[in-house]
């Protein structure tokens, strides 16, 4: 089962990668693709593993990440969402030229 979750602050290659590592850490997450462009996130779940509770899960490691579902968040949560996905966009930059 194929989901689309738009986010925010998606702003390079570097985001992406950081976010893509961290969705396929979840054993259930078989296919990752990112729209930098969009801000929209891509995967493919089993059916059998494609729950509210999983879903859920993902959207709240992207929150973590700093790319948060569009209109989820406002006031100082988005502004810290901000900052957090600065870090992980570095940290994707890092890890795509090390790696």
């Amino acid at each position: 089962m194929i989901h689309k979750i738009s986010v925010e602050n998606i702003k390079c290659g570097g985001c992406a990668s950081t976010i893509e590592k961290k969705l396929k850490k979840n054993s259930y997450v078989k296919n990752v693709d990112i729209d930098i462009e969009s801000g929209n996130v891509q995967f493919e779940i089993d059916d059998m593993e494609a729950n509210e509770k999983n879903i859920a899960n993902l959207n709240t490691q992207l929150t973590s990440l700093g790319y948060p579902e569009v209109g989820s968040v406002d006031g100082l949560k988005s502004k810290t969402a901000k900052a957090k996905s600065f870090i992980s966009c570095a940290i994707g930059k890092v890890n795509n030229k090390i790696g």
